[in-house]
């Protein structure tokens, strides 16, 4: 099998229900594009079967790997062990629920060449973007009110840091995962800032999305969590915590999760 060009990477934490029908999405556009590419599930720790529905899918014309973590970490560090084990040049990362659907990659992959951006992050803030399917109006409000705190206190320029669907370099990117240290949903703002930091050009890009129901995000408790991310992350940027971090090389720990 050929060096994949896309590495599609699926945190996934109790997806059992919803993980085969996107891997088999997933699957079919891989087949219909015929680019070589593979997927890696990480596995967050399920107790539902979760990495078994993966395993399922293994064996056919495209690779499928599975990442499996003896306990629930959270998706920044199912994030990061994606990227790690992931092989393509490209790196897609998207939520097991495909609320943003595989075809917008298209789109992504298109806009990166235009103008060879590192990191083509999907938006549902943008002109041009389409909600198919809108939250809940708690929800909404509530990722309205993150997104304004996110910009003031890091400066970041995007009007949507926490839509799944983000598009890699991963050569480009993976020194910059190494540093990082968000295990939870802040990590999408913890990876933004310190690409921006490293120079990295970074396109935000309106995609299609559908809001699933069957969402893993606790409202209020995920915000309180994510907002105490970001102040710690303010505060690790302007003590020098990365640089120091990046000076030292770190790498993973040993005892890192599996990779089949």
């Amino acid at each position: 099998m050929s060096a994949p060009y896309l590495s599609v990477v699926v945190p996934a934490y109790n997806e059992s229900r919803r993980l085969g029908a996107s891997l088999d999405a997933i699957l079919g556009w891989l087949s219909a594009r015929g680019t070589p590419g593979e997927i890696v599930v990480v596995d967050d720790g399920s107790t539902d079967g979760t990495a078994e529905v993966a395993e399922s899918r293994r064996g056919g014309a495209w690779r499928v790997r599975v990442v499996r973590f003896p306990a629930n970490r959270g998706k920044g560090a199912a994030v990061r062990a994606g990227v790690r084990a992931a092989e393509g040049r490209l790196v897609l990362v998207t939520d097991a629920d495909l609320s943003t659907p595989i075809e917008e990659v298209d789109r992504l992959i298109a806009r990166m060449r235009e103008t060879s951006s590192d990191i083509v992050i999907g938006s549902r803030a943008l002109p041009g973007s389409k909600v198919e399917v809108g939250q809940p109006i708690g929800r909404r409000v509530m990722g309205r009110g993150f997104n304004r705190i996110i910009r003031t206190l890091t400066d970041l320029p995007y009007r949507d840091t926490q839509c799944g669907f983000k598009l890699l370099d991963r050569e480009k990117v993976l020194p910059i995962v190494e540093k990082m240290v968000v295990d939870r949903f802040a990590y999408d703002v913890e990876l933004l800032v310190l690409a921006r930091l490293a120079g990295l050009r970074i396109l935000e890009e309106p995609v299609l999305w559908r809001n699933s129901p069957d969402s893993r995000v606790a409202p209020l408790r995920s915000s309180w969590n994510m907002f105490g991310d970001v102040l710690r992350l303010r505060g690790r940027v302007k003590r020098g915590f990365y640089r120091a971090r990046a000076a030292a090389g770190e790498t993973p720990s040993p005892g890192a999760p599996n990779s089949r």
